[in-house]
């Protein structure tokens, strides 16, 4: 794995969501970035494999955008981060809901209380993990508090549904 490579990869992610421009400590979240992308996304419930690969795709889209050549085989095949997975989502909820994939991006950090955590704020990345792990083993309330779609009256166990159709759930909700 390329340090240079990672750390382009990363700031390309973080365009797709954020103002790279931005200077204010108040305003950025270079850290938990890091964190997320430094954090495998765990899948177990059948079909999330599908929100590893399309995070996975970012990959492609990165290699084309900036014109890369002879990338390194094992890099591509890395798992998908938290990151990754986040970003995929979101242009997929996009593409169903019509809201940017910006918006859509930090709706889900919303959901799991993370989009305080910008780089000038004092939080734990303890915190961060803890809060990761809960979605990548599905411990979070059956109603999907604690995960990326929680839901006011939900007619399934969230923990047992794949990330997709929790999140079909949440858009007919009207959330």
């Amino acid at each position: 794995m390329s340090h240079a490579l990672d750390e382009r990869y990363l700031t390309w992610l973080y365009r797709q969501v954020c103002s790279v421009r931005a200077k204010n400590p108040a305003r950025t979240y270079w850290s938990l970035f890091r964190q997320l992308y430094t954090t495998e996304f765990v899948w177990f419930v059948p079909n999330d494999d599908n929100r590893a690969m399309d995070g996975k795709a970012l990959r492609d889209e990165f290699v084309e955008d900036e014109r890369l050549d002879d990338v390194d085989h094992d890099w591509m095949e890395l798992e998908c981060s938290m990151l990754e997975m986040l970003i995929a989502l979101a242009r997929r909820l996009e593409f169903e809901d019509g809201c940017t994939a910006k918006d859509w991006f930090w709706q889900l950090l919303t959901n799991l209380e993370l989009d305080s955590y910008n780089d000038r704020s004092r939080y734990s990345h303890e915190d961060v993990a803890a809060k990761l792990d809960m979605v990548n083993r599905r411990t979070y309330t059956w109603d999907g508090r604690g995960g990326l779609f929680p839901l006011r009256n939900p007619h399934y166990d969230q923990r047992k549904i794949e990330i997709w159709y929790q999140a079909c759930a949440y858009l007919l909700q009207g959330d």
